[in-house]
């Protein structure tokens, strides 16, 4: 890239396959060194760089390129995502159809992480461009797990050379339900058992899993139970909670008793909302298998996967309503994360015991969304679990500089010239890898405020924080004539609400006009409402759902990695400092390689061959650590800027052994931080007690970075075909249309354009922002995110 005038040094990376990431790791010079703490200048209130300055985004990887102006999602279709399974292929709707005879067995067990074939037919992506490669190391926990023996109730039962036969119903059931299901080991989970237990154990843990699958029906009781021997470690023992967990596919829990055995038994399936999952006709949340219908085994899996397309809909919005129209209770349903509401998105979800064909008939009724793909699998979704996310966005409106005086051609031109330059830093630079304003909600309280309120102790203030209001939208709800085309309904009936209550202090008029939405504030109001407990402050926050209540102390985590992410750029950019953390995993390789030839592909690159043995599942990747790096790691050339991690504040994390670990206690200590200290985060009230985590300084996206530049004039015109709209194509029901809608637009490309469009293609790990990445990419106020007339949405 002569353009970059930066110098290049080849970077080691995990060939998978063709497709493989190829991407030099780049020297960034240093910036500022100075300790001083620099503080933001003040921008005008209502603009993008000063919301952003507010939660500490400032900094730019590249600021002197030039940037552009564009509005984002100003049509929904403007905003396309699709999730990167865990597998590397992206997530597409191609096919409503059930499936005929459910799955082969080959097919169901092709990984523990998603479903492969039936996904779309979009090209695969590597994983490898999302995440860094790891290489887990080969150790093994204390010898003293092996000691682990099979409950007594079950030792005759389980063991293969058991001469007598078992007396009792339930005995002689567990004999026969022992045999060997579907289910069978991979090679790392096997070995991660191995490495925990001897095999008669990991062999009665396989004979109770099987018990449960070849007979779902029975009562947890019945399945018996498996016990270790005393294991005084607690970190070990939650590491054995996790992999049994994780490979058993929640369908297995572990206890631990007083005296410090481990008992494994059978676990009731679990939802995303981490309590025991429900069906709608029974309390177990089993249906019966009906007469000529394929067992669940048979089928491939009594998780039910398929890809939910939406469009301009929350995920929980559509989950509901596929709830209420099968009849089962909503915590059946699982995913890996939630989608944004402004936009098409397309992702998958697992059901727990529904067939396919009683989801077929729902997509008649579904309005903005379908759902297709269908394939069973043994194990239900888990949150978090997917690589990343493949974004298609559309920014319409878009201003370039140098542009003024040339004719449509010449302006189509320049800007390509421009987006290109821009696309090739952020894909060989990448992006400070900020928490997006998203992050810190939408109201005139952030949530990151809400949250330092909880950790002070201050509940009161965190509570009327939760309550707060925009005067503007009280004022549009109480005069409908006034002009509010820019308020939505959905934030005047919430000022409306929350006043009502405040001045009447009656609940039942507030919740009558408080849309669903606001389930914090619907509790709040209703436990401050009730006898004896309108100063119950704490008491109103613990009705908050926990998954929300996390949100608010995890955005003033986030409020402060923001801020030392651009100290930490100020000071010294893309140098790596002594001190600097790294990811002790991660880099394991690069203090135990030795000195011998290295294997390069045809463009140069190092290959790391990947060892048979390796295995993400090792008991010692379940925690992320990270050590600080000496004087001598630092200057060596083995780290660059992309293996920096900062933390987020917690008491289970490390602070960087240099000035920025200086900066934390400075921060946090400040009355903008909270006047909190980075080392006591532990709280009476273990939800808000944090353990904090690390994230990388910088983020790139995947290399298959395209962009394209259109001339328009319509403000409705569509550029990005849908998953639907293909679909529809292919079952010809819109063939007609299509054929007239192009030539119409064909006549209108050689005259009355006016605007340019940029649509951008790329693909970022799940916990990256786009939003960030274009904001690197246009440069300080480039992106305008366009607002709803009429309360569209939020």
């Amino acid at each position: 890239m002569d353009d970059l005038d930066l110098p290049l040094s080849p970077r080691k990376r995990l060939k998978m396959d063709e497709g493989s990431m190829e991407r030099p790791t780049m020297e960034i010079k240093a910036m500022d060194t100075s300790v001083e703490i620099s503080i933001p200048t003040q921008q005008p209130q209502d603009s993008q760089p000063s919301k952003e300055a507010e939660v500490g985004i400032t900094e730019f990887v590249s600021p002197n390129l030039p940037g552009f102006n564009g509005t984002l999602k100003k049509r929904y279709t403007d905003f396309i995502v699709s999730e990167i399974l865990p597998s590397g292929q992206v997530v597409h709707l191609d096919n409503l159809k059930a499936p005929k005879h459910g799955n082969k067995a080959e097919e169901s067990t092709q990984t523990e992480k998603g479903p492969a074939a039936t996904v779309g037919n979009a090209p695969r992506i590597p994983q490898a461009p999302l995440e860094p490669a790891q290489v887990p190391r080969d150790s093994k926990p204390d010898s003293a797990l092996k000691d682990a023996t099979v409950s007594s109730e079950l030792e005759a039962e389980v063991s293969e050379q058991a001469s007598t036969q078992p007396a009792g119903p339930v005995a002689q059931w567990q004999a026969y339900a022992s045999k060997p299901a579907a289910f069978q080991l991979t090679t790392e989970d096997e070995a991660l058992l191995n490495s925990f237990f001897e095999t008669n154990v990991v062999d009665s843990i396989l004979a109770l899993f099987n018990r449960v699958l070849n007979s779902p029906h029975r009562k947890t009781r019945d399945y018996g139970t498996v016990k270790s021997a005393v294991i005084t470690d607690r970190e070990l023992r939650t590491k054995i909670h996790q992999a049994i967990r994780k490979i058993f596919s929640s369908r297995l829990e572990t206890s631990t008793e007083d005296s410090g055995a481990m008992v494994i038994s059978a676990a009731a399936p679990t939802s995303n909302w981490g309590t025991r999952a429900s069906g709608g006709r029974n309390n177990s949340g089993r249906q019966p298998q009906q007469k000529g219908k394929l067992g669940w085994q048979d089928l491939g899996g009594e998780y039910l996967h398929f890809s939910l397309y939406k469009e301009n809909k929350d995920t929980m919005e559509v989950v509901a309503f596929l709830a209420r129209q099968l009849k089962v209770n909503p915590k059946l349903f699982q995913f890996a994360g939630t989608k944004d509401r402004r936009g098409v998105t397309v992702q998958r979800v697992s059901v727990y015991r529904v067939h396919a064909e009683k989801m077929v008939p729902i997509n008649r009724t579904l309005r903005n969304a379908r759902i297709g793909n269908y394939e069973y699998q043994r194990r239900g979704l888990e949150l978090g679990e997917l690589t990343g996310n493949e974004f298609v966005i559309t920014l319409r409106d878009c201003q370039f500089r140098g542009i003024e005086g040339k004719d449509m051609e010449g302006q189509v031109e320049e800007a390509s010239k421009t987006v290109e330059t821009a696309t090739k830093h952020l894909s060989e630079l990448g992006f400070i890898n900020y928490y997006g304003l998203q992050r810190f909600g939408t109201f005139s309280s952030r949530t990151d405020t809400v949250g330092v309120k909880m950790l002070q102790g201050n509940f009161k203030v965190a509570v009327e924080a939760i309550l707060d209001f925009n005067p503007t939208s009280l004022a549009a709800a109480q005069d409908p004539l006034s002009s509010s085309d820019m308020i939505s309904y959905d934030d005047k009936a919430r000022a409306s609400a929350i006043h009502s209550f405040q001045t009447t202090g009656k609940a039942h008029p507030a919740l009558d006009n408080l849309p669903k939405k606001f389930s914090a504030e619907a509790n709040i109001i209703r436990h401050l409402s009730g006898v004896d407990r309108s100063n119950d402050f704490l008491g109103a926050l613990q009705t908050i759902p926990r998954a929300l209540r996390l949100m608010y102390v995890h955005a003033y985590q986030s409020l402060v990695w923001n801020f030392a992410a651009s100290e930490r750029w100020r000071r010294a950019g893309g140098t790596v400092l002594p001190g600097d953390l790294v990811m002790v995993e991660e880099h394991k390789k690069k203090d135990t390689d030795v000195a011998k030839p290295e294997e390069v592909d045809a463009d140069g690159e190092v290959i790391v061959q990947p060892g048979a043995d390796d295995s993400a599942a090792n008991a010692e990747d379940m925690f992320d650590r990270a050590r600080a790096l000496s004087t001598e790691e630092a200057e060596s050339g083995k780290y660059t800027i992309f293996d920096i991690v900062l933390p987020t504040p917690g008491y289970d994390i490390l602070y960087p052994a240099n000035e920025m670990g200086d900066f934390y206690k400075a921060f946090m200590g400040s009355e903008q931080g909270g006047g909190l200290s980075p080392y006591d985060m532990r709280r009476p009230w273990k939800d808000i007690s944090l353990s904090g985590s690390y994230r990388k300084l910088l983020a790139r996206p995947g290399k298959d970075v395209s962009f394209e530049i259109r001339s328009y004039s319509k403000d409705d015109e569509q550029f990005v075909e849908t998953d639907l709209e293909r679909l529809e194509k292919r079952n010809h029901q819109a063939q007609e249309h299509a054929n007239e809608d192009t030539s119409h637009k064909q006549e209108d490309y050689e005259v009355g354009k006016s605007k340019i469009a940029v649509i951008l293609k790329l693909q970022l790990g799940s916990s990256q922002y786009a939003t960030m990445a274009l904001r690197e990419l246009m440069k300080p106020g480039g992106v305008h995110t366009y607002k709803p007339d009429f309360g569209g949405g939020r």
